[in-house]
């Protein structure tokens, strides 16, 4: 068995790198290696159709088959699944930057392994599986703000490309009750982009609090407006439908400096019960 020489948490290394150090394949989100007895995952925020999050130093992890249920026997689930008895030693990386692999570490199941729905490469609703992983030693290495914040604005553009029916199913199915966060020199949430861009596109170009239309247009010509959460995030509040509005930049610096209950209550108004057409 050829011996393993795991970079430094926070190490970035291109797809060759990863190939090279690991003796496995350059390709898939699981990579089983019988030479280094390893199996490195790969949870990719950038072109992943999975709904991978952090909640309190957890990586909840979806398994493995991009199309219809997942099974707890398939390939590398199986291998996961079973990692605590075979030997196995699982490595984490994770993609912020297209073809840029941030290694986070050794992990192993922090519990058993739950399902829940989520939509298939084609977005049919399925069953997966999901392994909750946390690191064997340390915490997780630091990712920088910039990073976090240039994958958000990816995000963002791929949910504008979507339909409106779309963008609404995803907002539901993919809200958060419980909303992930990383570690930077800040405290980041990772906010869900269809729960923001529903938001956006219900509002269809108006203040969700005072009603005007938004001050200007972005560069490609949609209506600039602000996402916010009426119960914040950093008071527990949740990233989903019924608590995300989009509001002009006066309005959500005023929630942000005032934040009155009647506000609060005209918002949660606003979201709950369908308007007319204006």
């Amino acid at each position: 068995m050829a011996n393993l020489n795991a970079p430094a948490p926070g190490s970035t290394l291109n797809n060759d790198e990863l190939t090279a150090t690991f003796l496995c394949s350059p390709q898939g989100g699981m990579r089983r290696s019988t030479r280094t007895n390893t199996l490195v995952i790969v949870s990719n925020h950038v072109e992943s159709v999975y709904d991978d999050r952090w909640i309190d130093n957890v990586l909840h992890y979806t398994g493995m088959g991009q199309l219809g249920n997942q099974s707890l026997e398939f390939n590398q689930n199986k291998t996961l699944n079973e990692s605590p008895t075979n030997g196995v030693s699982v490595h984490l990386f994770e993609v912020f930057t297209k073809r840029v692999y941030t290694y986070i570490g050794e992990v192993e199941l922090a519990d058993s392994p739950y399902q829940e729905q989520q939509p298939d490469a084609g977005g049919q609703e399925r069953s997966v599986w999901v392994f909750p992983l946390r690191l064997r030693s340390g915490d997780a290495p630091v990712i920088s703000e910039g990073t976090l914040k240039a994958l958000d604005q990816v995000k963002e553009k791929q949910a504008r490309k979507l339909s409106d029916a779309e963008v609404e199913a995803l907002a539901k199915k993919l809200g958060q009750a419980t909303v992930g966060k990383r570690n930077t020199n800040v405290t980041v949430y990772q906010r869900s982009p269809w729960v923001a861009e529903n938001a956006r596109r219900r509002a269809n170009g108006k203040c969700e609090l005072c009603r005007n239309p938004a001050p200007f247009n972005r560069k490609d010509g949609s209506p600039y407006l602000e996402t916010h959460h009426i119960e914040w995030l950093a008071n527990g509040g949740t990233d989903t439908v019924e608590n995300t509005v989009s509001l002009c930049p006066n309005c959500h610096k005023k929630m942000h400096v005032v934040n009155s209950e009647l506000d609060r209550t005209t918002l949660s108004r606003t979201v709950t019960k369908p308007r007319p057409s204006e």
